[in-house]
């Protein structure tokens, strides 16, 4: 029978060396996009419509070089903590010590920056809402690994975002109330722009209104894509 509890030291020895070996891997090999080409960050709290927004930029782009590939952070990273850690779900890999969830946020960045495609989309999260506070999604060492050449933050107002959240029956989320939806909103800002500091990219703030999906969509092709 297998512990779900900690491994033992050789084990995790183990496995910190074979991130690492990944991760130096990765960093020897990461191609710099040209000039050309588009890594795009598209963020968004909870609520936003940032999924849909995601899908009908690509439905727009149409097919052949035009067309973006999507890629989830999360998805990269649970995929390299499988075959690391031998873990089956999310829960499981945000229980791992602090210090292998950063290797998997960097191996994750580095693999996703090393795609050999024109336009890649990268949909992450800026923050994690915890009880201990808000958890950056991209600290510093992961925005470097990850070099995107654009950051997208999709917003709504605030009485959207909460009818949204209330009628998304496929989650189970704590009630929001106005305060903490506000505290939401200044922080995905605050995380965006100085993301964009530390990438020296731009950023782009995109309004999803009700009924206005495709107009978001466009304001993103025109901003990010046909320049």
């Amino acid at each position: 029978m297998h512990c779900l509890g900690a491994p033992s030291i050789a084990r995790a020895a183990g496995e910190a060396s074979i991130l690492s070996d990944s991760n130096e891997k990765l960093a020897s090999s990461s191609p710099k996009p040209t000039q050309s080409n588009r890594r795009v960050v598209i963020v968004g709290i909870p609520g936003v419509g940032k999924s849909s927004v995601v899908h009908k930029v690509v439905e727009l782009m149409g097919e052949g070089d035009q067309k973006p590939e999507v890629v989830n952070y999360g998805t990269t990273m649970m995929e390299e903590a499988t075959r690391v850690h031998g873990l089956s779900s999310r829960d499981q890999m945000r229980k791992l010590p602090v210090e292998d969830q950063r290797q998997l946020q960097i191996y994750a960045a580095r693999k996703i920056s090393r795609l050999d495609r024109r336009y890649v989309i990268i949909d992450t999260h800026l923050f994690i809402a915890t009880r201990e506070g808000f958890w950056p999604g991209m600290p510093l060492d992961v925005l470097r690994a990850l070099d995107p050449t654009h950051l997208v933050l999709v917003s709504a107002s605030l009485e959207e975002i909460m009818s949204r959240r209330e009628n998304d029956l496929t989650r189970s989320r704590d009630r929001a109330t106005h305060e903490t939806l506000e505290l939401e909103i200044a922080a995905a800002q605050t995380y965006l722009f100085s993301s964009s500091l530390v990438c020296g990219c731009p950023a782009l703030v995109v309004r999803n209104s009700t009924g206005m999906i495709e107009e978001a969509a466009k304001s993103i092709i025109n901003a990010v894509f046909s320049s």
